[in-house]
């Protein structure tokens, strides 16, 4: 399997060498020096996201010397490393501990995930979960599927459609401004179940396997949300920003919906974001 010149098997075996030699070993074993603030008390990183991304940094170098390498923690060293994504022929773009807060908090749901970015298009998605040591994965145009390090795999497919009334959501209002917040809370009041696992990973996992509906964010940053949205659409299922306009790897603010459904993202999107 190929994304435009990387193999996306080599590249989600590279996002697991980086868990078990980088991530497990700090799991739940992290000392108070390991974790630091970034933005405020809820955005952390920790010494396994900083090691974890230099793994992946040096494994895809080899595999893809011409490729942009975009990584979370990079692009907090280096902010107008970002910018450079929207242009670039070929790009890797990595979360090295989606949840960080849950990881340094020992909670047992973070993610490790990438995307494969070929001049703003996301052509290849992989999510993994070290605990569970499983990944989905999805190639634009060649469907999605959860496979194990074995090699054993199965196709994925999005839940049925729903009633909103009857329907499972995972919404982060986090970084809504606060009259948005205020107004969003309330609405949700029309969904039978909402939630937030501070894990966009194991959110997207969940639409894209049919556990849930819809799962709806702000603050686009591309390695939460490239890999997960297209994983979504390949399992059958439809993403788009709230005021309809397809979600790409340039997009940095907005809201981005992904739903089982065309038909329900119609419904979840008038209901919970009227424009």
């Amino acid at each position: 399997m190929t994304s435009s010149s990387i193999d996306i098997l080599r590249l989600a075996e590279i996002l697991r060498e980086a868990a078990l030699a980088e991530i497990m070993p700090r799991f739940r074993n992290l000392s108070a020096g390991d974790i630091r603030e970034k933005t405020s008390a809820t955005d952390l990183v920790t010494e396994a996201d900083e090691a974890a991304e230099r793994f992946v940094a040096r494994e895809v170098r080899m595999i893809a010397p011409d490729a942009l390498f975009v990584g979370e923690e990079s692009v907090a060293a280096d902010p107008s490393l970002l910018g450079r994504l929207d242009d670039a022929d070929l790009a890797v773009v990595v979360d090295p501990v989606d949840g960080t807060a849950n990881f340094a908090a020992g909670v047992p749901l973070f993610a490790v995930m990438a995307a494969v970015v070929r001049r703003g298009e996301t052509v290849g998605g992989i999510i993994y979960d070290p605990l569970g040591d499983d990944f989905m994965l999805a190639e634009k145009g060649a469907g999605a599927v959860r496979r194990t390090p074995a090699g054993a795999e199965a196709k994925l497919n999005v839940a049925a459609s729903l009633p909103l009334s009857e329907s499972v959501g995972c919404v982060s209002a986090t970084y809504f401004p606060p009259q948005e917040k205020a107004a969003l809370l309330p609405r949700l009041a029309a969904v039978k179940i909402f939630g937030n696992y501070r894990c966009a990973g194991h959110e997207y996992r969940l639409v894209a396997s049919g556990g849930a509906q819809f799962a709806a964010y702000s603050k686009l940053m591309p390695w939460d949300h490239l890999p997960g949205c297209l994983i979504t659409q390949e399992a059958g299922g439809h993403v788009a920003k709230a005021d309809g306009t397809p979600y790409t790897a340039r997009d940095r603010g907005g809201i981005v919906i992904a739903a089982c459904s065309a038909e329900f993202w119609t419904d979840a999107r008038n209901a919970l974001f009227p424009q």
